[in-house]
């Protein structure tokens, strides 16, 4: 793990001004001593599981975020590998603005940036996956063993909230599993409802197991990078997954042509 920069955390600190989401995250971190969560993030090869994080509070606007966006799932079906439901940041920013306020908490920021030891940046405002929400409420929704790989040119830190957990789902992992030198650790775990699973997306290996029935599940997850910028050829593919595997074509496409600038026109301006 790289050494954090003695500055580390001014960068998220200037993103916005605090907002109450932010105040109550504050509060809620000053209660947590970093350096042992440091120690143990760094010795489980970048993974922090910690089963009581979000403050109430939080975790109840979560909730009520999920109640809010239930018309707008996105299914989606890849035999052998993933079956359930997503929701984009997109969505999200049209109907339960406290989810980016939360991803954009200068508190939270800095301190996960602690944890992991390296600055770190909001993805671009065109990825869906920057944050969102994903629903297994079908029997037999799960996905199946991957990571979260990286197209940034950075490394991805992926930030998992338990928001809702009427189920018997488990998050399964391997950790080292790309560090020779290390033998395999396997873990299983439920998360709870204002649990929090802080990991390299690049290094750990998960899933989780299937959805029973009468069970709901839902989860929300953060996408930090350590650099946001992304080369074409990545780009597409990025959107492709996305697209089938997650939020739909009209979702990620729809959205990136309206956020490519038109040019402005100087029919009648005047101006040569």
């Amino acid at each position: 793990m790289q050494s954090a920069p003695a500055s580390l955390g001014s960068g998220a600190a200037q993103v916005h001004p605090q907002s109450d989401i932010d105040r109550t995250m504050a509060a809620r971190l000053r209660q947590l001593e970093v350096v042992p969560l440091q120690r143990k993030f760094a010795q489980q090869g970048a993974f922090l599981y910690l089963p009581e994080f979000l403050p109430a509070a939080i975790t109840a606007q979560l909730s009520a975020a999920v109640a809010a966006v239930a018309s707008a799932v996105n299914r989606n079906y890849l035999p052998w590998h993933k079956q359930g439901g997503s929701v984009s940041r997109h969505v999200l920013d049209r109907s339960a603005p406290c989810v980016a306020e939360l991803y954009r908490s200068p508190a939270l920021m800095g301190w996960l940036e602690r944890v992991a030891g390296e600055r770190l940046q909001m993805s671009p405002a065109t990825d869906p996956h920057a944050y969102a929400l994903y629903f297994y409420t079908r029997p037999g929704d799960h996905i199946g063993w991957h990571y979260d790989t990286s197209y940034y040119a950075g490394r991805r830190y992926t930030l998992l909230f338990g928001v809702i957990d009427e189920s018997s789902c488990r998050l399964e992992y391997q950790l080292h599993t790309r560090d020779k030198t290390v033998d395999i650790v396997a873990g299983s775990m439920q998360i709870p409802p204002g649990g929090l699973v802080f990991f390299n997306g690049d290094t750990l290996r998960h899933r989780i197991t299937p959805l029973g029935s009468g069970e709901r599940r839902v989860s929300l997850t953060f996408e930090y990078v350590t650099d946001p910028t992304m080369r074409g050829w990545r780009r597409f593919v990025s959107n492709m997954k996305d697209a089938v595997a997650y939020f739909g074509f009209r979702q990620v496409f729809r959205r990136r042509v309206r956020t490519i600038p038109k040019p402005r026109s100087n029919a009648g301006s005047g101006r040569t």
